[in-house]
């Protein structure tokens, strides 16, 4: 099964997002809210294409997302 990556909604300006993981079956709907708290989340999109080209990687990332290849869905 996969590992889902998701994050907190936080409640104000002034909150830090909490970011976990969760093993799902891919038919499983997402979360919408934490397993422990109960506080609402949003899954993480991590990842993305990659083309090897000669033994170079190349990898440009989609609009809106950081360089840490995570984009919030």
């Amino acid at each position: 099964m996969p590992m889902y990556v998701y994050e907190t909604i936080p409640a104000g300006p002034a909150d830090a997002p909490q970011r976990f993981e969760v093993r799902q079956s891919m038919s499983d709907e997402p979360l919408s809210v934490h397993p422990d708290t109960g506080a609402p989340v949003r899954r993480v999109v991590c990842g993305g294409l990659v083309t090897f080209t000669n033994g170079a990687a190349s990898a440009p990332a989609p609009a809106g997302c950081g360089a840490s290849r995570c984009c919030m869905t």
